[in-house]
């Protein structure tokens, strides 16, 4: 464990060790500090809280205390439309980003990669290998032709062959067997395979990467925030950090021992406990962040093990009590009314930059190295007045560890547009005519009586039942009893309740039958038509996936990288890499996608066109389509190049070639001299007929005897 921990740590951390560290002298103004931005933050979305409120209870049906209903309104029914669509936008992303079953992010080297080759290459013919060591001794070089030089290469300033060496990354202990014959470039011959040093470097990194995110359960996490992206029109997410974690383990004499290691983790955050910078319109203006953390005394005592956690702060603040209070949209959220003892208490997690005057006002003692620079990027937790944790942030480069992945882009707000917000309207409007359809059919299902008493009897019961009999009096003449009954127009409401619903395809792009809706018509009833549909409807939700990559998916990989480089370092994944989002890939199905690459790899099938196909990486994507893992099933053709290599030495020299007179092919007699008996030189054979003039053949004349 110990290991472990310091491998994901750093000197270079400033931080602060006990509540009467030397590096603030007033603990009071930093919390203050703090409380203010959070109270800033606060004020500035509350009218972000509103639409989130109204955008929840659509999605649960439920009327908010504004609307008021008439006496005569006996229906209170609700249509979760909006449910509906949200649960099918949300489906529809999660499809998308994790329908491999693999996080959507890749690692690919940058176009033109520094600091490693992005491409080096070794000839099979001998013919090549001698050109080679006649142009080194040409060169003047020792040995002949040296390590990854060839008639263009030059040393760069300053450079040695070691620097050369070094740009071989990982392949350099794979590759050291056939060193002598690497030369830096692609080939251009049909004998030369070509190694991506570059590529092996970042597919090494992607690997990485995604073991780290399936370790701290990214794809669930991902799944929470895609929910509040589609419902609330803004998802967060927050990472990396270090973590241990637990793994179970049971030793030889049955003991529970537990492996714990240190992991990156990445989480979700709600936004209703996320307060950006109200001047910032993203994530990339935002000078600071707020994070409310509701946690219970178990969870407060479990920051004393997280590093540079202060123990004696947090015990105060635990013995300080309970000091949770409940949001005015946490307690119209909630079905109970009843308003429960708190035993809960309110952390606050703040990142952000600060003025380094500011910090010098507030009493904080800057360090040397640091009082140069304008301002610093902090990361503080506060309870019950008390200053938990102070660290100058450590990330390198600094950033501030949330991305904020808007829904439908508002380019005038931090936080986007969701699917209820879009059909907010529509829900109203259908609501209203269902409940207009359903009391005109309560009112129009039954009969307005009315009755002339002259007419009848006294004391009779007015009740109305199927066989009820009415006595009249006696000689007075006309109808006594009159039934009235309503018009049914809930046909016209129902009318416009299907008009209002074609609306709210419109304004969230998701048309009904892309979530199910049958009775489909025109040209929707043939699969050249659904298919037509559907392929349009991907168009809103091609957008939205696009800013999952822009605003999550491809900072967050670049933040794994820099995390990795910092304090994991391995020069085996080093490189000029570049991370690459890959959520609007997985737009186009597996099918569509393995067929295309199947024609293409028959194009390629011809001769002239073959040297011009990548067949290791056509074959790749193949097995990527077929949902399969390519790492497992298929083998570079590098490597294969490079153990044929290897293996040249122990193969066995070629078999000498028969001697003369050593017994031949079957039917054959020594080698050359052909047998016509049948005896096949000691084989067994069948012969040859004699041909004319030959000795045996029975056309011959007799010759005469002397």
């Amino acid at each position: 464990m110990a290991e472990q921990e310091e491998m994901f740590e750093t000197d270079e951390v400033v931080a602060a060790e006990d509540g009467n560290d030397s590096i603030f002298n007033e603990k009071a103004t930093v919390v203050s500090f703090i409380k203010e931005r959070y109270k800033r933050a606060e004020d500035h979305r509350y009218a972000d809280e509103q639409r989130w409120l109204k955008a929840y209870r659509n999605y649960r049906g439920l009327y908010s205390s504004d609307v008021q209903f008439t006496d005569t309104e006996k229906s209170r029914v609700f249509v979760k439309v909006t449910k509906t669509k949200t649960l099918a936008a949300y489906g529809q992303i999660v499809d998308v980003l994790l329908g491999n079953n693999k996080f959507p992010l890749s690692v690919n080297p940058s176009v033109l990669p520094d600091g490693v080759a992005e491409a080096v290459h070794i000839n099979l013919d001998p013919a090549a290998e001698k050109a080679g060591d006649a142009l080194g001794t040409a060169m003047a070089t020792k040995p002949p032709r040296p390590y990854l030089i060839d008639g263009e290469t030059e040393l760069e300033p300053g450079e040695t062959m070691m620097d050369l060496q070094a740009k071989l990354a990982g392949l350099a202990n794979k590759m050291e067997p056939v060193s002598e014959k690497i030369v830096e470039g692609a080939g251009t011959t049909s004998t030369s395979v070509t190694f991506h040093p570059a590529m092996v470097a970042a597919k090494k990194m992607e690997k990485k990467i995604h073991d780290q995110l399936q370790e701290s359960g990214a794809n669930t996490h991902l799944r929470s925030m895609a929910f509040e992206m589609a419902l609330m029109g803004t998802g967060v997410m927050k990472g990396p950090f270090a973590v241990d974690k637990e793994y179970p383990n049971w030793g030889d004499d049955g003991n529970y021992d537990p492996l714990v290691r240190t992991v990156p983790e990445c989480n979700h955050v709600s936004v209703w406990d996320f307060y950006p910078d109200p001047e910032a319109k993203s994530m990339e203006d935002a000078e600071y962040t707020v994070q409310r953390h509701k946690m219970s005394r178990t969870q407060l005592r479990g920051l004393k093990d997280r590093p540079y956690f202060m123990e004696d702060a947090v015990q105060l603040s635990i013995d300080a009590g309970a000091d949770y209070v409940q949001k005015y949209w946490e307690m119209s959220m909630e079905d109970d009314d009843t308003q429960p003892t708190s035993e809960r208490w309110e952390v606050l997690e703040f990142w952000g930059f600060v003025d380094t005057d500011l910090l010098e006002d507030y009493g904080i003692d800057v360090p040397s190295e640091l009082k140069e620079l304008d301002e610093v990027n902090c990361n503080v937790w506060t309870c019950n007045g008390q200053i938990l944790r102070f660290v100058l942030n450590p990330f390198k480069p600094t950033r501030i560890p949330y991305y904020a992945v808007p829904y439908e882009h508002n380019p005038y707000s931090f936080f986007g547009v969701g699917i209820a917000e879009n059909m907010d309207d529509t829900q109203t409007l259908m609501n209203g005519f269902m409940r207009m359809a359903i009391d005109n059919a309560a009112l129009s299902g039954n009969l307005i009586i009315e009755v002339d008493e002259t007419n009848l009897v006294p004391g009779q019961d007015m009740s109305v039942y199927p066989g009820k009999t009415f006595r009249r009096q006696g000689g007075a003449p006309g109808q006594a009893i009159f039934g009235t009954k309503f018009p049914n127009v809930a046909q016209e409401n129902m009318q416009l309740f299907d008009k209002a619903r074609v609306l709210a395809d419109e304004s969230t792009g998701f048309p009904s039958f892309a979530h199910g809706q049958t009775g489909v018509s025109g040209v929707g009833r043939t699969a050249s038509g659904i298919s037509m549909l559907m392929s349009a409807a991907n168009g809103s939700i091609r957008t939205v996936v696009k800013n999952v990559d822009d605003y999550l998916i491809r900072p967050m990989g670049k933040a794994f990288f820099a995390f990795n480089m910092q304090f994991d370092f391995d020069e085996n994944i080093k490189g000029d890499l570049e991370v690459n989002a890959n959520g609007t890939e997985s737009l186009m199905a597996n099918e569509v996608r393995s067929q295309r690459l199947m024609q293409f790899l028959q194009v390629a099938q011809n001769p002239v066109l073959a040297p011009f196909a990548k067949m290791d990486y056509i074959i790749r994507e193949i097995a990527k389509s077929m949902d399969l893992d390519p790492d497992k099933v298929t083998n570079s053709m590098g490597d294969a190049a490079i153990q044929a290599e290897i293996l040249k030495a122990f193969q066995a020299p070629p078999a000498p070639a028969p001697e003369q007179g050593v017994a031949g092919p079957e039917g054959q007699g020594p080698q050359g001299v052909a047998d016509t008996s049948g005896g096949g030189g000691s084989q067994v054979g069948i012969g040859t007929a004699p041909t004319p003039g030959e000795q045996g053949f029975t056309g011959n004349a007799p010759q005469a005897v002397g």
